[in-house]
């Protein structure tokens, strides 16, 4: 950094955030369309099976899923793109986590900054999912959004809300920890975020079972979504220090 650039980053409460949160919005934007291509990849490959079970479901549509059984007697491949799929959405959250870890110097910066990175990484996603194969038809339309530990499943405007929130929510904490005024963060603080977390999870997964049998999608939980976002929204440290 110039000795003209140090000057404006003193001047500037918070200058130095934007550099971590450049990197983190460009690793972020490039790995939601890579996620995307990935996607784009393995729809091709699970087609003819889901087209073999279901043979009046529209191409476009995600559900209903193979089921264990049929997975099974579809053959080794598709059990073993499963595995794989699995896998790979474990990883995608070790990489998130580091990148987040590669630009903060503590934990209380790594928690925004993967928020930060992981909101970015989903809206991305969405976005050049709908660029490389026209998907999703709406905001509205049900996605997979996650295998681990069962099927999270909602309609795709609800992990955009939670991506945004994220994102704000991060790249506030994030300048104003690197800006030299963190906020408060108290037991309750943290408490309430989680247990937010856990609501919103919870809105996504209470239909799993009938998910796995191969059924359609009940309605979504709304209300249960909402008191998540709530109780996250309540809990939040927006006060200084």
């Amino acid at each position: 950094m110039t000795q003209k650039e140090s000057s404006w980053a003193l001047r500037v409460p918070g200058a130095n955030c934007l550099r971590p949160v450049a990197i983190l919005l460009l690793f972020s934007a490039a790995f939601g369309y890579l996620e995307a291509a990935v996607v784009s990849y393995l729809r091709i490959l699970h087609e003819p099976a889901r087209r073999h079970f279901y043979p009046n479901r529209n191409s476009d549509e995600l559900f209903p899923l193979l089921t264990l059984e049929r997975l099974r007697s579809a053959g080794p491949e598709q059990q073993k793109t499963l595995i794989v799929e699995i896998g790979r959405e474990a990883a995608t959250m070790l990489m998130l986590a580091a990148i987040a870890l590669a630009v903060a110097s503590n934990a209380r910066q790594w928690t925004a900054a993967f928020a930060i990175a992981f909101g970015v990484w989903d809206i991305v996603f969405y976005a050049c999912l709908k660029l490389l194969l026209g998907w999703p038809a709406s905001l509205f339309t049900w996605d997979i959004l996650f295998l681990i530990p069962v099927p999270w499943v909602g309609p795709v405007i609800a992990p955009v809300l939670v991506s945004l929130a994220m994102i704000v929510g991060g790249i506030w904490f994030l300048w104003r920890e690197v800006a030299g005024r963190p906020v408060e963060i108290g037991l309750r603080n943290a408490v309430g975020v989680l247990l937010g977390a856990l609501v919103i999870v919870l809105s996504f997964t209470l239909d799993y079972r009938n998910i796995m049998a191969g059924g359609m999608p009940n309605p979504f939980h709304w209300g249960v979504f909402g008191l998540g976002m709530g109780i996250g929204a309540a809990s939040y440290p927006w006060r200084r220090s």
